[in-house]
């Protein structure tokens, strides 16, 4: 006997909010995926000083690292004693320049300024006289841009003392990876596949080599340009040589920008004293530039990552405007890291595809 009609059940079928649905589980595997990817971006933007405080600490540690590595070449003491002769070294320098700075240069800052500001409207008049520059709206918009421009950077130097505390986190961090990079690195690479290890690890390597090499470079241009501005200035009779010559050395860790900005400053400063002083302070930069682009960069670029100054000043505008001067100064480490990784990566693949092809 058959059941009443109104007592058959129809046959159900797996709903929407069943995890048995195969379509059900594969779009939620695609949306989590997608809010997945949307949080992390959220993320990194709100952490992103962080980041970059743990980036600069990464960069700081290769330093520390290959002046370790430099003084092994010289001498058989063991790798922590030759990391505490290092970071000493490091630390007396800052309290050097901190000294020097505090009692011999902070009363030139006020100088610095005032004699770029009356070049800068000398050389608004100027224009102004031949026609360059119509009516006084546009002169005062050109002098606020430029003026703003200068006091970010007057107000960064006025500011230093206030970052301490980042740039003491960046040291502390830097140190304590120096002691134990392969604690750091073994940490990371237990986080990914067993298969993944071995090229992370080759990968790690690299870049670690590539960040030594390009912050001796580096390093070896801020002494060079630093020193023989600072000596070259003095010997032409140009005023504030000590100073600038601090800034320029200071400014040349940004390349292409750091360089243009003391360009400024050592001219606006020459011609302040005269037209023979400002002549002289154009040979001395352009003798310094040509030093340190012809042959301290080449001879360093040969043997580490060879960064197109195009896109080294690309990225340093991105990454200035986006995270400020830290990002700024962080931009051409960041970018020679990503180069490794992308070209290691590629030549993985290309192993890889040789492989297949030959199976």
């Amino acid at each position: 006997m058959s059941e009443p009609a109104a007592e058959r059940r129809p046959v159900e079928a797996p709903g929407p909010a069943d995890f048995r649905d195969a379509v059900f589980r594969d779009e939620l595997k695609r949306a989590s995926i997608w809010i997945g990817a949307a949080l992390a971006v959220v993320a990194l933007w709100f952490l992103v000083q962080p980041i970059l405080l743990i980036v600069g600490a990464l960069v700081f540690a290769a330093m520390l690292d290959g002046g370790a590595r430099l003084l092994g070449r010289v001498t058989r003491l063991g790798r922590g004693l030759r990391l505490a002769i290092v970071c000493i070294g490091v630390f007396a320098f800052l309290v050097w320049t901190c000294y020097f700075a505090g009692s011999e240069l902070v009363a030139q800052f006020e100088t610095l300024r005032v004699v770029v500001t009356n070049q800068l409207n000398r050389l608004f008049g100027w224009a102004s006289s031949i026609g360059l520059i119509t009516g006084p709206n546009q002169l005062n918009e050109i002098g606020r841009q430029l003026m703003g421009s200068l006091g970010q950077l007057t107000a960064f130097v006025g500011n230093a003392f206030g970052a301490l505390s980042s740039l003491a986190m960046i040291i502390v961090l830097g140190i304590f990876i120096a002691i134990e990079p392969r604690l750091y690195e073994r940490g990371v690479a237990w986080m990914l596949p067993m298969e993944s290890r071995g090229r992370f690890y080759e990968t790690a390597g690299q870049m670690g080599r590539t960040l030594r090499l390009l912050m001796a470079g580096r390093l070896l241009g801020m002494g060079v340009e630093g020193v023989f501005t600072g000596i070259a200035l003095a010997i032409a009779g140009i005023p504030m040589a000590a100073l600038l010559g601090l800034l320029t050395g200071l400014l040349a860790f940004l390349p292409n920008i750091g360089a243009i900005v003391s360009g400024i400053l050592i001219v606006l400063v020459g011609f302040s004293q005269g037209f023979d002083s400002g002549i002289w302070a154009i040979i001395i930069y352009l003798t310094v530039q040509t030093l340190d682009g012809y042959i301290i960069v080449p001879m360093v670029a040969k043997r580490s990552v060879d960064l197109a100054p195009a896109l080294i000043l690309g990225a340093q505008l991105l990454f200035g405007a986006a995270f400020g001067i830290l990002g700024l100064a962080l931009a051409d480490p960041i970018v020679a890291m990503v180069k490794v990784a992308l070209e290691r990566r590629a030549e993985h693949a290309a192993k890889k595809a040789i492989r297949e092809a030959a199976e």
